[in-house]
C-alpha cells in the first residue's frame, strides 16, 4: 500500500499524529486480541521507530522478533495493513541488527511517510500509559488489563484506570500586523514558536489560553477562538490551536519559562517549527487573521 510524506496540511485533522493520518493502513485493537502468527514489528528505541529499507522507503520488519532477548514482552497493537503489529519496547543500551534503522520521531525532516510517523506515535502513547499504569494510584497494588479493551484494574480494590491524555493550550496571538512568538532555552538555535502550556484544574481551554499567555509573556488576550488540535505523543498530550486577539500589556518573561518572546511581522519570520507541529500550523495560517 503506498503511503505519502507531506510538508502540507489542509486542515489540523490533517498533521501528523492524528488517527487520520494512518488512513486505511491501521485498524486498532487490544492486546488481549492477538490473534497469532507472523505480523508486523513497531520497534521503539527511546524517540526512535527502528525500521527496515526498502524500494518503497522504510517500513516495518516483518517474520521474527529482530530481538532474541528483551525487558518486556511484545504488545498487540492492532492491524498493520492487515497484519497482525506488536509494539516492542527496546532498550537504549541494546545494540541493533544491521537492518534495522534509527528513525527520529522528532526530527525537523523526518524520512517516515506520515503514517509510519504517525503510528510511531500512537506506540509512544502506548507505551507511556502502560509504564504509568502498571501500579493503582489509589492504593499502589499491581493492575491487571481489563478484557477487549486497553483499561486496568486494581486487583486489590477493584479501582478502573484508563488511558490518560493531558490537555494542552497553544495559541497564535494577533496584534496589528504582528505574531506573538517564544522560545526556550532548550529548543533548537534561533527557533521560535508559540505560547503553550497545560489546562489547570477547573479551566476551560479559552481560560487555559488566556492564564497561559499572560503568565508567560505579560500580554492580555481576546477574541478566543479555536482553530483544532493535534496529538501530541511525547509523551501523550492533546494540544488545542486557538487564534487570539492582543488586549494589553507590554512583553515582558514573568515565569522564566520563555527564554525570549517577540512580535514578529509575517515577511520576516525567524526559524519555526516543523511543519508537522500544530505551532507552525496556526503560524502558517496567520495571515488569515490579520487585518
Amino acid at each position: 500500500m503506498k503511503m505519502s510524506r507531506l510538508d502540507h496540511y489542509p486542515s489540523p485533522v490533517d498533521l501528523p499524529f492524528n488517527r487520520a493520518s494512518l488512513n486505511d493502513n491501521f485498524q486498532p485493537a487490544p492486546p488481549d486480541q492477538d490473534p497469532g502468527g507472523d505480523g508486523t514489528w513497531l520497534l521503539l528505541q527511546g524517540l526512535n521507530l527502528l525500521t527496515i529499507d526498502a524500494e518503497q522507503g522504510q517500513q516495518l520488519p516483518e517474520g521474527d522478533s529482530p530481538f532474541l532477548t528483551t525487558t518486556s514482552p511484545p504488545l498487540y497493537i492492532g492491524q498493520w495493513q492487515g497484519r497482525p503489529c506488536r509494539l516492542l519496547q527496546v532498550a537504549d543500551s541494546m545494540n541493533l541488527p544491521p537492518q534495522l534503522h534509527k528513525q527520529p520521531l522528532r526530527a525537523t525532516e523526518p524520512k517516515l511517510s506520515i503514517e509510519l510517523l504517525s503510528l510511531a506515535g500512537l506506540g509512544q502513547m502506548i507505551l507511556h500509559w502502560e509504564q504509568s499504569s502498571k501500579h493503582c494510584g489509589y492504593c499502589g497494588e499491581k493492575t491487571i488489563r481489563l478484557p477487549n479493551e486497553w483499561g486496568k484494574q486494581c486487583r486489590v480494590c477493584n479501582n478502573h484506570h484508563y488511558p490518560r491524555i493531558h490537555p494542552c493550550v497553544i495559541g497564535l496571538v494577533i496584534k496589528g500586523d504582528e505574531v506573538l512568538l517564544a522560545r526556550k532555552a532548550e529548543w533548537a538555535d534561533g527557533r521560535y514558536s508559540l505560547v503553550a502550556g497545560f489546562v489547570e484544574f477547573g479551566e476551560c481551554l479559552e481560560e487555559a489560553m488566556a492564564r497561559e499567555t499572560a503568565e508567560e509573556t505579560n500580554i492580555q488576550i481576546k477574541n478566543i477562538r479555536y482553530l483544532g488540535s493535534q496529538s501530541w505523543p511525547f509523551p501523550s498530550q492533546l494540544m488545542c490551536g486557538f487564534v487570539a486577539d492582543y488586549a494589553g500589556g507590554e512583553i515582558e518573561l514573568l515565569d522564566q519559562e520563555l527564554a525570549d518572546a517577540k512580535w514578529c511581522k509575517l515577511d520576516q519570520l525567524p526559524d519555526l517549527p516543523p511543519k508537522r507541529s500544530i505551532a507552525r500550523h496556526l503560524i502558517d495560517r496567520a495571515g488569515e487573521f490579520l487585518p
